[in-house]
């Protein structure tokens, strides 16, 4: 079978702590990596990038900045999409209120500010725990929702709350067509996708996973859970503050409050509960079945010839969710990571059945 490890010897330390230790996946990762960079932007369809590829790359940013405080740190939050809007309306407002802001600067300014607004939220979580952490990070949600309705300045005096951002530029590229923005949004996926891999592997990630794990025990073997619940908070909401900057500049275009609602919090936490808690690659296979189960439903019916209407296809899409997120959390609570781990493992030992 060609997924083996044999052969393949760790001489370093480096080597044995290496993110993909088996030299297949470091080729299975790189020809992914080519095709996402090299081939989809030759066969994509303009339609195909603003429709699926962006929405499916922002969403995996999102996703993955919820899985490292959801899955990494075991601190529930309903108020991602909270997040979000800070993370929008913050570098909406670098670029209009500070001339010739550069995009990069303005999107990381907005990760920034949406990551204090994270911390001020997640000071709760040193107290309380579970549904009350909940409820406490749904309250940040309904504060964004009233700040960007009734504060004019959020959204610089705008008479219809609707803001539009500035043409996307980075050092003198123009990003105009929707290949160019796919390539944007998918090379912020792979660096901060990187980072939280390399930080979720590193000391303060172990500290994040014990505080999740037994947060009494973490206490006690000298994990501070001040600092480890508040940087899970940082970490998490700068992703988060990203993504929506991201989802706003460059999916939308022009948004209102709206764009960032209750509903996608759900969604973003639906996502990490089927892709897999605790996985970032979790996050992609999560925000890749959210924006492919639509098309799959909208689309099969009619290659089979089967009439379905749009109402129809949208209570099937919810009920579909709703009874895959009872199956995951009952069957496989580590989500499609989880079988796609046992998958490579079974790989790693055919035909032998242990």
């Amino acid at each position: 079978m060609f997924y083996r490890e044999n052969g393949q010897f760790k001489t370093s330390y480096a080597a044995d702590q290496q993110i993909f230790p088996v030299a297949q996946d470091r080729y299975a990762i790189g020809l992914l990596l080519a095709v996402a960079f090299l081939v989809i932007p030759f066969v994509a369809s303009d339609y195909t990038f603003q429709a699926i590829l962006i929405p499916f790359v922002i969403m995996s940013l999102g996703a993955l900045g919820l899985n490292i405080l959801v899955g990494y740190c075991g601190q529930i939050s309903l108020g991602t999409a909270a997040f979000m809007a800070v993370g929008a309306y913050a570098a909406y407002n670098l670029q209009a209120r500070i001339e010739g802001m550069p995009l990069l600067l303005a999107l990381i300014g907005g990760g920034l500010i949406a990551m204090v607004f994270g911390v001020v939220f997640g000071l709760p979580s040193l107290r309380i725990r579970g549904l009350y952490l909940a409820v406490a990070t749904l309250a940040a949600q309904f504060f964004v929702d009233w700040l960007t309705t009734r504060a004019a300045w959020v959204t610089n005096n705008s008479s219809s709350g609707s803001v539009s951002a500035r043409p996307l530029e980075i050092a003198g590229w123009q990003i105009d067509t929707p290949l160019e923005k796919y390539l944007l949004c998918l090379a912020i996926l792979c660096v901060l996708g990187l980072a939280a891999k390399n930080l979720v592997r590193s000391a303060i990630g172990r500290e994040w996973m014990a505080m999740r794990d037994m947060d009494v025990a973490a206490s006690v073997i000298g994990i501070r859970p001040v600092y480890a619940k508040l940087s899970a908070f940082a970490v998490s909401s700068f992703i988060v503050g990203i993504a929506g900057a991201l989802w706003g500049f460059v999916h939308l275009g022009a948004w209102e409050p709206a764009a960032f609602s209750l509903d996608r919090s759900l969604q973003l936490l639906f996502m990490i509960i089927i892709g897999g808690l605790g996985s970032v690659v979790g996050s992609i296979f999560g925000a890749a079945f959210f924006v492919l189960l639509p098309l799959l439903l909208n689309h099969v019916p009619h290659w089979l010839g089967l009439p379905l209407s749009t109402a129809t296809a949208t209570y099937l899409e919810h009920m579909i969710f709703g009874a895959l997120i009872v199956f995951f959390l009952i069957v496989e609570p580590h989500g499609l990571a989880k079988l796609w781990a046992t998958a490579r493992q079974k790989l790693r030992v055919w035909p032998f059945p242990h």
